[in-house]
């Protein structure tokens, strides 16, 4: 027997809502009908993404607690869709408006997207070789100051150009170059200095820029790892010629694969282009065309007067542009870059809190008073007289589905890829190569919740605790 009112149709508050309801999805209905296709397809991204990617629940020991990873919400989607809507599959309006923002956060003049963090270390020390920099130019056999300790990247670029590389030892703690090296490390051949800034710690670039100005030589800021970092209250890659940044899911803000050089100096910017977009003459956009008014007014090298500027190339360089469809996700997520490197302080230091009761087994991030990080990781050392060692901890931690890295490539000349590297090295690396033996790193960004930094910290101190009875 049906209750009257309730499974009825009688209740007349049943009735005034129901209409309420048939009446809304009318309007909606209606109002989808006025909006364009574009609008159409982009409404729907909301829907999508709350169904693709719900929030799930963390249980600890189940859930995989990850190092690092994609931080993204329907914005993000949304954008990534307008753009491919406009099939420009090049750099474009996207592009464009993300060169602005990116220089606008930093303070910086010029900002040049490349395809990922790698092909702007690249760029960017390629671009020092050119013959337009005339007696400064980078040259087969220089030699450039960098640190043993890294990813490789940072250093690939000196050998591949031809150049000597320099290895200093890191510090402990910092991780970064140690600069009462450098005087050491100087010699007639020296041209520049390129290192990075480990897990978004800042070097010393008091020292650095010093020692870089008083020699006359290049310096290149890797910051890679290190968006939103800052210095004397300035954002590292901007002090030196260029800066040097990577937008991999596993980064600040990610486009999937990207990245940027950044530089102040107009001239730079200029040969940073030419070396990005094949090592051609022209400035020209893509799809544009005489910009300069004078496209068929050139004569340069040995090609005869006249001859299409478009095609004119005056260095040996790369393809390492963007695409349009990548800008489109850099740029929503600039939208929220600043809360994510408050999650990224605040999730580090939560960890060190939690943490620093046990410095008596382990040596903990130290930063500089000058510096404000945001951090790419939390790094941690096994101290040689600990009653555990690393593996016997790491082993720990991936039993609890608790992610953790080492420090890259430990010391860069134990890998197979260096053993017949022409290089020298300044100094004992001791400090490297402890890193490649005793030292990992765990996650901090901004997928991380409170409640799985919580269960790393207890994880670790229920390991301790096991070995210390």
């Amino acid at each position: 027997m049906k209750t009257p009112g309730i499974c009825g149709n009688s209740d007349p508050l049943l009735s005034f809502l129901k209409n309420i309801i048939d009446r809304s999805k009318f309007l909606n209905l209606l109002l989808l009908g006025l909006m364009s296709t574009r609008k159409k397809i982009i409404e729907l991204v909301k829907k999508h993404y709350d169904e693709e990617f719900p929030v799930e629940k963390f249980i600890p020991g189940k859930t995989d607690v990850p190092i690092s990873g994609r931080t993204f919400d329907h914005k993000d989607i949304e954008s990534l869709i307008d753009s491919s809507l406009d099939f420009w599959l090049t750099e474009g309006r996207f592009t464009d408006a993300f060169e602005k923002e990116f220089s606008k956060f930093l303070n910086i003049k010029h900002t040049v997207p490349v395809n990922s963090g790698s092909s702007a270390n690249l760029l960017a020390f390629s671009s020092l070789t050119s013959p337009k920099l005339k007696d400064r130019a980078i040259k087969k056999g220089d030699e450039v100051i960098t640190i043993a300790t890294g990813f490789p990247t940072t250093v690939n670029p000196i050998i591949q150009n031809g150049c000597i590389p320099v290895f200093i030892d890191c510090e402990m703690g910092t991780y970064n170059i140690n600069v009462d090296y450098l005087e050491d490390a100087l010699s007639p051949k020296t041209k520049a200095v390129m290192i990075a800034h480990t897990l978004g710690n800042p070097f010393d670039l008091e020292r650095v820029m010093d020692f870089c100005k008083d020699n006359e030589l290049f310096l290149i800021e890797d910051s890679c790892d290190a968006l939103g970092s800052k210095y004397d209250n300035k954002y590292t890659g901007t002090f030196g010629d260029a800066g040097t940044f990577s937008f991999y899911p596993a980064h600040h803000i990610t486009m999937g694969e990207g990245g940027a050089v950044v530089t102040n100096n107009p001239v730079m910017n200029k040969l940073l282009e030419s070396f990005r977009d094949w090592g051609r003459d022209c400035w020209c956009a893509p799809g544009e065309s005489d910009t300069c008014n004078r496209r068929y007014d050139w004569q340069l090298g040995n090609l005869p007067y006249g001859f299409d500027h478009k095609y004119i190339f005056s260095q040996i360089g790369y393809n390492f542009k963007l695409t349009d469809l990548q800008a489109s996700v850099g740029l929503s997520q600039l939208e929220k870059l600043d809360s994510f490197i408050d999650k990224r302080k605040n999730n580090w230091q939560h960890l060190y809190d939690g943490l620093k009761h046990l410095e008596e087994f382990f040596i903990l991030p130290i930063k500089d008073d000058r510096s404000d990080p945001s951090w790419f990781g939390f790094p941690i050392t096994v101290k040689q007289d600990a009653p555990f060692s690393r593996p016997e901890l790491i082993n720990h931690l991936d039993e609890r589905k608790i992610n953790s890295r080492f420090l890259f490539a430990g010391n860069l000349l134990w890998q197979p890829a260096y053993q017949n590297v022409e290089h020298r090295e300044v100094g004992s690396l001791s400090n490297s190569n402890t890193v490649a033996l005793s030292t990992f790193w765990l996650g901090v960004f901004p997928g991380l919740s409170k409640e799985m930094i919580d269960y790393m910290i207890e994880t670790i101190h229920e390991f301790v605790k096991t070995k210390t009875k």
